[in-house]
């Protein structure tokens, strides 16, 4: 469920700075996808650390 939320909270990030930078609906596109893979690594990495944790 990190992983998912990691995604969610990584294309929107990406999304919202494309537009911030006035890109166009490819820029937007590629800012969601390399934020959407770095938020689920992240959400990987806090799922093994609680994982971890809690066993």
């Amino acid at each position: 469920m990190i992983v998912l939320a990691g995604i969610a909270l990584g294309i929107a990030w990406g999304i919202t700075t494309a537009r911030k930078r006035g890109g166009n609906r490819k820029d937007m596109a590629q800012y969601a996808a390399g934020a959407g893979i770095a938020g689920a690594l992240l959400g990987l990495i806090a799922t093994l650390v609680v994982e971890r944790l809690l066993a």
